[in-house]
């Protein structure tokens, strides 16, 4: 008999917590975004690379070693016992069916929806932020070695290590600490996470809605694995499309 998940107990924090805990490591990439973009376009580089390097530099220290440090308090060893959840096991089936239609759903809204409506938000509410701020896709009067390059970091820190961190602190540690506020605290949890993008504001909306269906399912089946499969898979093809572009270049 599966027992009912959304009835477990898992310990819990205060809804200031949670949101500053959201909220303060996207805020540290943004300062650290806007500090580092002068120097990385001084070296040739577009201003993306400024944004891979806050993953080593920022995400990874900040996320990662907020849940060491949780292992530690509570295990007096680095074991994630206690301090992730979601551990829930599930068929083999299950995570093909679940990554398939997920990532179908998140790449539509990326390529269709996204473009569309992040240009209108960004011209009707952010038409103030200066041209270096905004991301950009092109790599045009870019040095093809220092594109390559760009693009293989693309790959290791958008691609894997930053997914992979992001939703054990995310989805792991936080989402099940909000599970009193019920359906409240998912939807809390992915506004919050959204929000987090800072370094993109004009993308939130969209944000929101590509991820809401994922993390309903991880909350509905209590899977972290899912959460990672999914989000490491879909950056990992934007990352390794960017690396063909700037081979073809």
């Amino acid at each position: 008999m599966q027992r009912n998940k959304e009835n477990i107990d898992f310990p819990q924090i205060p809804l200031s917590k949670a949101v500053l805990l959201h909220l303060l490591p996207g805020i540290l990439i943004t300062i650290f975004y806007i500090i580092m973009v002068p120097l990385v376009t001084l070296l040739d580089f577009p201003n993306r690379l400024a944004l891979l390097l806050a993953v080593p530099f920022v995400l990874v220290p900040f996320e990662l070693g907020f849940l060491i440090y949780q292992c530690k308090k509570i295990n007096n060893i680095i074991s994630f016992k206690g301090v992730i959840f979601f551990r829930e096991s599930m068929a083999l089936w299950k995570y093909f069916l679940f990554t398939l239609i997920l990532l179908f759903y998140a790449l539509s809204i990326t390529t269709i929806l996204a473009p569309p409506i992040d240009n209108f938000i960004l011209d009707k509410i952010f038409f103030w932020l200066p041209e270096w701020y905004i991301l950009t896709a092109s790599f045009i009067g870019y040095t093809k070695n220092y594109l390559i390059i760009m693009a293989i970091m693309s790959i290791i820190f958008n691609g894997f290590v930053g997914p992979i961190v992001e939703e054990l602190y995310f989805r792991g540690f936080l989402l099940p600490r909000m599970s009193r506020l019920g359906v409240k605290g998912l939807f809390l949890n992915i506004i919050l996470h959204s929000a987090y993008h800072l370094w993109m504001p004009w993308r939130i909306p969209t944000l929101i809605l590509a991820l809401f269906p994922a993390a309903l399912v991880v909350w509905k089946m209590q899977n972290i694995k899912l959460a990672i499969l999914i989000h490491v898979i879909g950056n990992t093809l934007g990352s390794v499309l960017t690396l063909v572009l700037v081979l073809k270049i």
